[in-house]
């Protein structure tokens, strides 16, 4: 069945490469249904990869191997919530242990250009509290990291 909705995310072509990168990084990720080309196009050739069929913890995606024209932003991120420090470091050192990169702010790009934000529920948690000045604490902590350090997250909002 097709989904009402799926989040379409352009690769030049290794889409099949990324959705098996997922599928063995995250929970409730599968890779599905492998399109091939009916004909020629701009960046391939009849019979060559063209859309891969997979989910990313739960959300339907299809990796489209468009070719080189288009590149992934920021604009864009898959958010993981994280229960502790272990769970943050093995997604993070999973994406950018894979040639990935890091960013700030608990954001790492995988090698594919698409962003990932690696947020430990504790951080969250911390921004939304209705202590502002604690909130103020965490997020200006945060703002010094690159992945997040839950330890240093619960000290900045403990004051």
């Amino acid at each position: 069945m097709i989904p009402k909705n799926t989040a379409v995310l352009w690769y030049d072509r290794d889409a099949l490469e990324a959705a098996e990168f997922y599928a063995r990084t995250f929970p409730d990720t599968t890779v599905g249904a492998v399109h091939r080309a009916p004909g020629d196009f701009p960046d391939g050739r009849q019979g060559d990869i063209l859309v891969v069929e997979f989910t990313v913890m739960g959300i339907p995606c299809a990796g489209l191997n468009g070719g080189p024209a288009f590149r992934q932003t920021e604009a864009f991120s898959f958010q993981v919530a994280t229960d502790d420090q272990e769970e943050t470091d093995r997604y993070w050192n999973a994406i950018v242990g894979n040639g990935g990169r890091e960013s700030a702010c608990g954001w790492c790009k995988d090698k594919w250009g698409v962003s990932w934000q690696i947020t430990p529920r504790v951080l969250t948690e911390a921004f939304t509290s209705p202590d502002r000045a604690a909130a103020k604490r965490a997020f200006d902590a945060m703002m010094e990291m690159t992945k997040i350090d839950v330890a240093k997250i619960e000290a900045a909002f403990r004051g």
